[in-house]
């Protein structure tokens, strides 16, 4: 992982763990960190909130406002942390295109995991019977994408020792 990472997309289906990491990490970094679900449009989260999956076209104006977010850091020269499910690899490419800096923090976890550990949140908008349509629509990161690879099933701290490891590491 090269030393000029600053941005990281912390990403995954919802439920795996994002803001938790996300938060952890910037702590660790002393980065700046938004929660990706602040940016959503209102009409998304009454969407989700209703049991309804987003589509592409719902997903959008988000994807813009995360890729906002983003430049804004950039232009302050401060890196950051920000949470953002990209699950696909169209969604990714547009958060990192012309922005060499983002490297993206892919927490994997199996369905029944995630499942699990969205039956005890409490207070979120998503409604846990969409779960199954964010895994239909999860293309996992390959290997050409600049991505850190974390098992969700370690604990927080684990996981945040291994993306600073990388984060830091010179090569």
């Amino acid at each position: 992982m090269s030393g000029n990472v600053a941005m990281l997309v912390v990403m995954g289906v919802s439920g795996v763990g994002k803001t938790t990491l996300g938060e952890a990490l910037a702590a660790r970094l002393g980065w700046a960190f938004i929660d990706g679900d602040a940016l959503h449009p209102q009409a998304n989260i009454d969407k989700m909130s209703a049991g309804i999956p987003l589509t592409d076209a719902d997903r959008g104006p988000w994807l813009e406002s995360v890729a906002a977010w983003i430049d804004a850091r950039r232009e302050e020269n401060r890196p950051g942390v920000v949470t953002c499910s990209a699950l696909k690899r169209a969604y990714r490419d547009l958060l990192d295109d012309g922005r060499p800096q983002v490297c993206f923090v892919y927490i994997q976890l199996d369905q029944a995991d995630v499942a699990d550990r969205m039956s005890h949140r409490k207070g979120h908008f998503f409604a846990q019977s969409l779960l199954a349509s964010q895994f239909a629509d999860l293309e996992e990161p390959q290997a050409d994408e600049p991505v850190i690879v974390v098992d969700g099933a370690q604990t927080i701290p684990a996981q945040v020792d291994a993306v600073v490891e990388r984060v830091n590491d010179p090569a």
